[in-house]
């Protein structure tokens, strides 16, 4: 990759002193700090995986990757260790590092239209109050399920709350989403993995009650008895950029493996 001019920096709460040590590497490096939002040639995250998640929807469709520096717990989204940050961005400013394209999800609903980098949810917002959710793929009719909920997950969100439901873990680059209930009430319910193309269509069925839909955690609407959302794998992508060696298998291996 081309060495870098310009970096954007993303710092979270738990990342103290952190911003003086990058400020260090980078003068070494004749690297301009901008603040979030500036023209950049990389956007560099000190935080956990909340605050990459932050920053790849940031910077979704600019063409601008996202490297980052773990201040969190997991960190699965980060490139390097925070003891490593002097000599691992000494090497993303020298052009050692490469980009993974991230796909995303479309979800239509009530009229609007929003686009997520993790997971799409429908769920109930009632304590102990299941939700009858039908479920459509490419226009098939599949049943309907009394659950707590539905996740419809990218490969990148596939180790967030798809995995706490036992859904499968999806590599990097997979095109496609994976489709799990929260908490379904059957025992021959199993996740889907579905490709680039259909849509998937999830209808509240619960006579009485609304359920919400998340984006990315965030609720930006909800579906009253009989509406319905519709949810497909986006036209855009963000851009994550790791070290060479900071691969998905070594991450998952360190994360899941032992």
């Amino acid at each position: 990759m081309p060495s870098v001019s310009r970096a954007a920096v993303i710092a979270s709460s738990a990342a103290d002193g952190a911003t003086d040590r990058l400020a260090a590497v980078a003068s070494a490096h004749g690297v301009e700090l901008v603040d979030d939002g500036g023209q950049a040639d990389i956007a560099i995250v000190l935080g956990g995986d909340g605050t990459m998640l932050r920053a790849l929807r940031r910077y979704l469709g600019s063409g601008v990757p996202v490297i980052g520096v773990n201040y969190g717990r997991v960190g699965f989204l980060t490139s390097m260790r925070s003891d490593e940050l002097e000599s691992g961005l000494a090497r993303v400013f020298a052009g050692d590092y490469r980009t993974v394209a991230l796909s995303t999800l479309e979800v239509r609903a009530g009229g609007k239209t929003s686009v997520a980098v993790n997971d799409v949810v429908v769920a109930g917002g009632t304590l102990g109050r299941m939700v009858e959710l039908g479920y459509a793929i490419g226009g098939e009719e599949l049943g309907t399920q009394p659950c707590d909920g539905v996740i419809c997950a990218t490969p990148t969100g596939s180790t967030a709350y798809n995995l706490s439901n036992n859904g499968p873990v999806l590599v990097w680059g997979i095109d496609a989403l994976v489709l799990t209930f929260v908490a379904p009430h059957a025992l021959h319910v199993r996740p889907l993995v579905v490709p680039r193309g259909p849509d998937v269509i999830v209808t509240n069925l619960t006579p009485d009650l609304a359920a919400g839909v998340l984006v990315d955690g965030q609720e930006v609407g909800r579906l009253e008895p009989g509406d319905r959302a519709s949810i497909r794998i986006g036209e855009q992508q963000s851009l994550l950029a790791t070290l060479p060696e900071a691969t998905f298998f070594t991450r998952y291996a360190a994360t899941f493996g032992r």
